[in-house]
């Protein structure tokens, strides 16, 4: 995993550091996230769920979030995006909510999205949410890049003092 697998590395050890736990939804990153926070031995002190939510069908099940309590909520959208790690954060009780949506390639989406777009917020102490736009039509570097900046932004999270 190269340098995914050292930022998973580096958020697991303060994960670990801090004390705390996180929750993980992605869909267009297709669970490197959660693979890369997961291999880091000793994840079960911090990781405690991570989910693909890749349909609409899953995003209901899993999550219990429907687009019809949220007019003009779409996937692939900050919005949603901050939705959905609040959700987890909440669901699973965990001190963060970590969320990925996006259009991985070769194609865009149904909303008009690119290739290479991609929301991710994470909600916690640090609540964060950006858009990612990679101009990439390649599915696999695409995911490699979302993950990293999800990773990244983690980290940074992370990196600050924890507030007493």
């Amino acid at each position: 995993m190269g340098d995914l697998g050292k930022l998973g590395d580096m958020a697991g050890r303060l994960l670990k550091a801090r004390g705390e736990t996180i929750a993980v939804a992605e869909s267009s990153s297709g669970g490197l996230i959660s693979a890369c926070l997961l291999a880091v031995p000793g994840a079960s002190a911090y990781f405690v769920a991570g989910g693909v939510i890749y349909t609409h069908k899953a995003r209901e099940i899993f999550t219990d979030i429907e687009f019809e309590q949220h007019p003009g909520m779409r996937s692939s959208s900050e919005p949603y995006a901050a939705l959905l790690a609040e959700t987890m954060r909440r669901r699973m009780e965990t001190t963060w909510g970590l969320a990925e949506t996006g259009a991985a390639g070769p194609l865009g989406n149904r909303y008009g999205d690119a290739a290479g777009h991609t929301c991710i917020a994470l909600s916690g102490p640090v609540t964060r949410v950006f858009t990612l736009e990679t101009g990439d039509r390649h599915r696999e570097p695409n995911m490699c890049r979302f993950t990293e900046a999800a990773l990244d932004a983690l980290v940074e999270a992370l990196d600050q003092p924890m507030t007493a």
